[in-house]
């Protein structure tokens, strides 16, 4: 059932002296897009009747097909509590629909993020499960901006992780930040300094799928406002630093079915269930294939490498943090899996349906994983990696763009039309990496040759 209706927006509009509306949407590339419109316009926009021109935004169409609807999910409505002086300012988070043929009603659009999360959350339901649960913990920098407003690589404190102020002077800030996203409803359940300087992390509840990628790309929003207001950039970049940690967005998911959580079996010796170990084998059969949307952009791949905390090897375990994979302690209810390796740069519709997709295909050929790692992967040569069976996931995009390509059971879960226009945009993207000529080779190669 949902949280309102036509009506109730319309009303809470009026209540509110909202004077505009972003429907938004999220590009191939996980950016958020917007139409705005003013509030006279609010109840075309609910009767699903708002075009937009889909041949400009990245990875949706060709300029002869472009126009689309916007189809807004009414329990995404919000007023954004930082508009306040000349009226308000709210938002509607959409699907986004293409023109049927003459005489038909419109379609969901095959490259829409959310509509391809929204197909593989209906194969989990064919396959008797009701919901599929995700607490995600994205992690960001701050830097100060210069006095015309933009950012410098400076870091606004010198703290570590879980310090207080004054080492870490990022702390009001945050506070803010979390003020803001429990005024639009967001549930915190903590707040604390990373590890690295200028470091922040700010995990909360988690949802279903379909929520938790809506409360990301919020999430995302709210930060970037909210630290402008300080004087700060915030950076969702996954490594923007050498010599720190980069920045994760570890995935904490869980499956459900009527009797409720499908990973927790009392029985058995772990209390994780058949289904729970099948959904593992699937992560990590499929974990080379998924990286190129879990980790999505050249400098990913900076952050997955040994000695900064972030996992580089396909592997499990109960306890251990250096694998890919950790299965938390906790049980019941809370019975999860921890994925380690994506980061915030990912679009998390894109992520979250391939890592469900994977999850799912262990469940249909019955994978079992192999023994979890008890030891830390990180102190391990490679003769004893190699032994124990443990491979790395893809160092480069390219490699990761390769590693996708080879793996239908991800591409089926993309679609061709997102399959394609994302490849072609991350090729581009791997070309320039690979021609342009960064300051370090000039450091090491301009005076020696």
């Amino acid at each position: 059932m949902s949280k309102y209706t036509k009506e109730d927006i319309v009303r809470i509009a009026k209540e509110e002296n909202v004077r505009f509306i972003r429907l938004q949407f999220t590009d191939l590339l996980g950016t958020i897009k917007n139409v705005e419109i003013p509030v006279s316009q609010i109840e075309k926009a609910l009767d699903n009747k708002m075009m937009f021109d889909g041949s400009s935004i990245e990875g949706f169409v060709r300029i002869e097909e472009s126009d689309m609807y916007l189809y807004p999910d009414l329990d995404t409505w919000v007023v954004f509590p930082w508009t306040q002086e000349k009226g308000k300012v709210a938002r509607l988070i959409c699907d986004v629909y293409q023109p049927g043929k003459p005489g038909e009603e419109p379609t969901p659009f095959e490259g829409d993020p959310r509509g391809i999360l929204k197909r593989v959350l209906k194969e989990a339901r064919e396959l008797g499960f009701t919901s599929f649960n995700i607490g995600p913990e994205p992690e960001f920098f701050l830097f100060k901006n210069d006095e015309k407003g933009e950012p410098t690589l400076e870091l606004n404190d010198k703290g570590g992780y879980f310090d207080l102020a004054p080492t870490d002077l990022g702390e009001n800030c945050r506070r803010d930040i979390v003020l803001e996203l429990e005024d639009m409803g967001f549930e915190i359940e903590a707040s604390h300094h990373e590890v690295a300087p200028g470091q922040h992390e700010i995990d909360f509840k988690y949802a279903d799928a379909i929520t938790t990628c809506d409360n990301i790309q919020t999430f995302k929003l709210v930060v970037k406002t909210i630290a402008r207001k300080h004087g700060l950039h915030a950076t969702f970049m996954p490594k923007p630093l050498f010599g720190v940690n980069g920045s994760g967005m570890h995935l904490n998911m869980s499956l459900f079915n009527e009797k409720g959580n499908a990973f927790y079996d009392q029985q058995s010796e772990t209390q994780l269930s058949t289904t729970a170990m099948q959904f593992l084998g699937g992560i990590l059969d499929h974990a080379k294939g998924f990286t190129a949307i879990t980790n999505p952009i050249v400098n990913s791949y900076k952050r997955l490498v040994p000695g900064y905390e972030a996992p580089v090897y396909i592997a499990w375990s109960l306890r251990n943090r250096s694998p890919l994979v950790r299965i938390p302690s906790s049980r019941g209810v809370s019975t999860r899996i921890e994925v380690r390796s994506p980061d915030p740069s990912a679009n998390p519709y894109l992520a979250m349906a391939l890592m469900l997709a994977a999850g799912l295909d262990g469940v249909k050929r019955k994978l079992t994983p192999p023994s979890q790692t008890s030891g830390n992967i990180y102190d391990m040569n490679k003769s004893e990696r190699v032994q124990s069976g443990i491979e790395a996931l893809p160092s480069t995009l390219k490699d990761a763009l390769n590693e996708l390509e080879k793996d239908s059971v991800l591409v089926q879960a993309l679609g061709n039309h997102a399959f394609e226009h994302f490849m072609e945009a991350k090729e581009v993207e791997w070309d320039q990496f690979r021609t342009q000529v960064h300051a370090w080779e000039r450091d090491q190669f301009l005076s020696s040759y």
